[in-house]
């Protein structure tokens, strides 16, 4: 018998076992509200063991108010009920014979007198939820990112900051998986999280030590951003309309920003069909200067060479999108899904500088020769992505479950570095002209497939995973006047990568009295081929490796609780990290990658406490992360007035750190919320940088802090103020500063909460905080340099938003799997 025989065979027979031991009794019963007597619809009936209160199943009430819910397993059951604006209600119930039908007497509600009390005086949920393996937060809360992106409401996160070009750092790490509503996305997060409309964003998960049957990547953990959607039958909609005025401070920069957009997310739900429409088109121009100063030492020569710097620093980005999903459900247990994402990202950075370069004796300090000359740099990248997926489920009758998702993803990426060298003062004169055109499409799928079922009191989670994806970039080099052949060989060429990893996991979930624990295993295989244009040889690279995971939550009393976990992570190479090719960046930086990187492999434990009392909630979070291979931007000396950046690995760093949050309301018209973290990072260890060996040993504090006040002005009107600060951070041969970024809104609400006109001051300066700025400084035995970004400050941003019918819980909107990781 083959061995697909077989597999067949085995799946059948544990299918008829199933099957075979479903039990079919049934409690049906009618919800009314006791004050006037008429049924409540959409009311949440759920049954919980009475062992350890678990979920066996839920429903929703009908309109009549009536509900039913069969096959369930003899055994000591608990009826919850919940309705908004209603008392909860508890009933214990048995089941005692498989046949058994329990029909109940009518079920009345009493109106919540306190909740009413709380929607009255417009309460508001706490903006952290700490749950068994994971934060959850409002995104709604935060005012300043409305109109934005992912990136604005997670930099209010405690263990999260955003530096000055929109770097995202978890808990100091910049590599961690994004999901959306649980669905894991290949692409680098920075990319992703930029262009997705914050509008659209109902809540963000932070799982910072992950279980097993989450992907492996990303050492700083995993942010699943759960999306909008209508909660009731009928039609749903909510929309955004922004725009945004020039920055009060003129850096006389070659064009005026533009800032505007509008997205909308429409859902229809009746019956079987679940159909999500949501479209955005976001315009985020970004002005600024950057002012740098480097020189670099030649020892054969004896010569110190200066390049001081100063000139504009700006962006233009647009991007807009389209996604929808349809889910029917043909019965209770098969639900099927299809979604289709389609957008495009356009970026174009303008750095016009002069260069004032001047050449000394070393031993001396005697001037040699000066050259002054302006560099105009325009950097254009685009990106065209299109994705489709499939999912389905099938509920078995002892409430197993099975899932089913595939994921297709086309990608076409290209772009060009155009770096013109002109003379001073008249620019008329050509000295040099290179430019860098490059095209860089992606293909990749992925296949996965989850089973679920309950063991004892318990519940066991396995599944296997297929992921290929092929990237064929092709990069160009031309340079006027021309140079020689060896010049435009090294430059150019072709680089090709292929990777693939199998992965299968187990999980298994249990409670015992008030202990929660998780404990799991997952496997990868792993191979990744680089082929290069300039290398007969590929760079093969093949892992195996097990990543295990616990997770610990012991609850106290309902005011507090602690909890610890640990999860092994991979951070995996992207192909920009890994392509060899030079690229002329600036005129005084070139970039490129090595095809022989690996990977990063993470440790993470952490420990932490949560406290809820009568004002608000209080979390504190220690944690600590082994890391083996930590990748590292550095740079080296390629000629007399060009720096190399190359990324190479370090041998081991270490991150030490505690991660604070807290809610509170000391008065009832004064919501503060309030995140901190502070870490020690030291980093380690030999670095090969061309086949040049040093060492480093670089270690320091960082700390942030995010915090966001919400003042409620009566008349539907509140003020939100809120800050973002990230301190000074250790690299491997230098100094990030710190950045500050302060923003205040205004926001009155009308039409029963349909409809919200909002006012944003954003970065605000008021002429003394230097705030949106952020200087970054490296050195090394033979260089020097340090170079100052200063963005737009004082912008004030106008934003209407429409809420037709309630949105909430999650919507399966796809998102692009691979393309945006090279963009």
């Amino acid at each position: 018998m083959s061995f697909s025989k077989q597999s067949f065979l085995s799946l059948s027979l544990l299918l008829l076992f199933n099957i075979l031991q479903a039990q079919n009794a049934t409690i049906k019963g009618i919800v009314i509200e006791k004050q006037n007597h008429l049924p409540i619809e959409f009311a949440s009936v759920a049954i919980l063991k009475q062992a350890d209160s678990t979920v066996v199943a839920g429903v929703l009430t009908q309109k009549s108010g009536t509900f039913s819910i069969p096959k369930i397993n003899t055994g000591n059951y608990i009826l919850k009920i919940v309705s908004i604006g209603y008392e909860t209600f508890y009933s214990n119930f048995s089941v005692l014979d498989k046949s058994q039908h329990i029909t109940l007497d009518k079920i009345y509600l009493n109106v919540s007198t306190k909740l009413l009390e709380e929607v009255v005086v417009k309460g508001q949920k706490s903006t952290i939820n700490n749950k068994f393996d994971k934060q959850t937060y409002k995104a709604n809360h935060f005012e300043a990112a409305k109109g934005g992106s992912a990136t604005d409401v997670l930099k209010n996160l405690p263990s999260v900051s955003v530096n000055s070009s929109g770097e995202i750092s978890v808990r100091g790490s910049t590599g961690f998986l994004v999901l959306i509503n649980g669905k894991p996305i290949l692409t680098d997060a920075q990319t992703i999280l930029s262009q997705f409309p914050a509008n659209t964003i109902e809540n963000i998960e932070l799982i910072t030590a992950p279980s097993a049957k989450y992907d492996a990547d990303g050492k700083g953990g995993i942010i699943n951003i759960t999306t909008k959607k209508g909660t009731t039958d009928g039609f749903a909609l909510q929309a955004n309309v922004l725009a945004g005025l020039p920055s009060t401070t003129n850096y006389n920069n070659l064009e005026n920003p533009h800032r505007y957009g509008a997205d909308a997310t429409i859902n229809y739900k009746k019956s079987k069909w679940d159909i999500s429409v949501s479209g955005n088109y976001t315009r985020n121009d970004a002005n600024g200067r950057r002012e740098g100063n480097v020189y670099t030492k030649n020892f054969t020569n004896n010569t110190i060479t200066y390049f001081p710097s100063t000139g504009e620093r700006s962006f233009d980005k647009y991007n807009y999108g389209l996604r929808t999903n349809i889910n029917y459900a043909a019965n209770k247990n098969d639900v099927f899904g299809i979604g289709f994402f389609a957008s495009k990202k356009y970026q174009q950075r303008r750095a016009d500088i002069t260069y004032n370069n001047s050449t000394a004796d070393l031993t001396t300090g005697d001037l040699l020769s000066q050259f002054s000359y302006f560099n105009s740099n325009l950097q254009n990248k685009e990106g065209k992505f299109l994705l489709g997926n499939f999912d389905y489920s099938h509920t078995f009758k002892n409430n197993s479950k099975l899932s089913t998702s595939a994921i297709y993803e086309k990608a076409n990426l290209y772009g060009n570095t155009t770096n013109k060298n002109l003379d001073l003062p008249n620019k008329s004169t050509l000295f040099q002209l290179v430019t860098n055109p490059y095209s860089n499409p992606i293909n990749g799928y992925r296949l996965k497939l989850d089973y679920s079922t309950t063991i004892g009191e318990g519940k066991l989670e396995t599944g296997y995973q297929y992921r290929w994806d092929k990237q064929d970039g092709t990069f160009d080099y031309n340079v006027t006047p021309s140079t020689n052949q060896a010049d435009i060989a090294k430059f150019s060429g072709t680089a090709k990568s292929i990777n693939i990893i199998n992965a299968a996991y187990a999980q298994y979930s249990n409670a015992i009295s008030k202990l929660k624990y998780t404990a799991g295993l997952r496997y990868e295989y792993a191979t990744r081929e680089v082929n290069l244009s300039s290398d007969v040889n590929p760079h093969n690279l093949n892992l195996s490796n097990f990543f295990p995971s616990a997770n610990l939550l012991y609850t106290i009393n309902n005011d507090w609780s602690i909890k610890a976990g640990y999860s092994k992570r991979v951070q995996r190479n992207n192909n920009f990290e890994l392509n060899p090719i030079p690229e002329r960046e600036h005129s005084e930086t070139l970039e490129q990658g090595d095809p022989d990187l690996l990977p990063q492999f993470i440790d993470l434990v952490e420990l932490g406490i949560n406290h809820n009392f009568k004002k608000g909630s209080f979390f504190a979070t220690m944690y600590y992360q082994n890391i083996k291979n930590p990748i590292q931007r550095v740079n080296s000396v390629y000629a007399d007035t060009i720096l190399n950046r190359l990324f190479t690995n370090a041998e081991k760093a270490r991150l030490i750190g505690l991660e604070l949050g807290t809610t509170i309301k000391p008065i009832k018209w004064i919501t503060t919320y309030l995140g901190a973290n502070v870490y020690n990072y030291k980093i380690s260890g030999p670095l090969n940088v061309l086949g040049t060996t040093s060492t480093v040993n670089n270690a320091d504090w960082v700390y942030s802090i995010n915090m966001n006040t919400t003042f409620d002005l009566g008349n539907n009107w509140n003020l939100q103020a809120n800050a973002n600060y990230l301190s000074n951070r250790p690299t491997a041969q230098g100094e990030d500063s710190r950045f500050f970024s302060p923003n205040t809104s205004v926001k009155k609400t009308f039409g029963n909460g349909k409809y919200s006109l909002g006012l944003q001051w954003q970065n605000m300066n008021l002429g003394f905080m230097n705030a949106n700025q952020q200087r970054i400084t490296t050195w090394g035995n033979d260089f020097y340099t340090t170079t100052n970004y200063v963005y737009e400050t004082d912008v004030l941003l106008l934003n209407f938003s429409i809420n037709l019918n309630k949105f909430s819980s999650k919507t399966k909107l796809p998102a692009s799997e691979l393309g945006e990781k090279e963009f």
